[in-house]
């Protein structure tokens, strides 16, 4: 009797231990192409490969409830801000620009033209066109290009010194099609002098600070990704 039960537990080991090594061939083996444990909390922005969408959406339990949403005109009355009185036509003409161009600010708007005008007339002043290029249109690149290459064949330099700016605002803007135009008086104060080729000053004066008013304006495409506006149309009020 024992030598039969001995047998037949034998032969039912041996069936079990090739199960067990057929189910490890097929099941055990790592291959190093495993697919990593889902995470819930893992970004869904990520590239999805071959174009296939991961983001699986979980079933709705009816309509969704009506939520309050944010009103875009309070967004935009925010980003105008102070900068221009509500009902004055440079407030409505804002209104349009800040409503095509959700990235527009007005009174950084304001700071980032104080900071352009100076790089700008301190740029023209060393004769720095690569600075020029980069934050003017072709057309005033041009003509700010022509009048250093003419003010270099005579031979003639500039001594330069910016003081400061006393106040920027706004005076106008305007959309046209995508290009969102938006005008800037500058009052600043600068020492300039004008030397020719034996050191003579032929124009300002290198003491003198001078009160200056400029008018400038900047653009740009709202439909680009580029965010940096570019000086457009200058004018000098004497």
């Amino acid at each position: 009797m024992n030598g039969f039960i001995d047998i037949y537990s034998i032969i039912f080991l041996a069936i079990a231990v090739v199960i067990f090594l057929r189910l490890r061939s097929v099941l055990g083996r790592r291959t190093g192409s495993e697919r990593p444990p889902f995470d819930p909390y893992s970004r869904r922005d990520g590239p999805v490969a071959n174009g296939e969408d991961n983001v699986i959406g979980l079933p709705q339990r009816g309509p969704a409830p009506d939520l309050p949403k944010p009103s875009a005109d309070l967004d935009v009355s925010a980003r105008i801000g102070a900068v221009a009185s509500e009902g004055s036509a440079l407030h409505d003409a804002l209104t349009e620009v800040a409503t095509a161009d959700r990235s527009f600010n007005a009174e950084e708007f304001v700071s980032g033209a104080k900071a352009a005008y100076e790089m700008i007339v301190t740029a023209f002043a060393e004769g720095d066109r690569k600075t020029l290029r980069q934050l003017l249109s072709r057309e005033v690149y041009e003509g700010f290009v022509s009048a250093i290459d003419d003010r270099e064949k005579r031979g003639e330099t500039i001594e330069f010194r910016f003081v400061g700016i006393d106040a920027a605002e706004l005076t106008d803007a305007e959309l046209k099609g995508r290009s969102a135009h938006v005008t800037a008086r500058f009052l600043s104060k600068l020492i300039s002098a004008t030397h020719d080729q034996d050191g003579n000053v032929v124009d300002g004066d290198p003491i003198h600070v001078s009160d200056v008013t400029d008018i400038w304006t900047f653009a740009r495409d709202v439909s680009s990704r580029d965010p940096n506006w570019k000086l457009i149309a200058t004018e000098s009020v004497e």
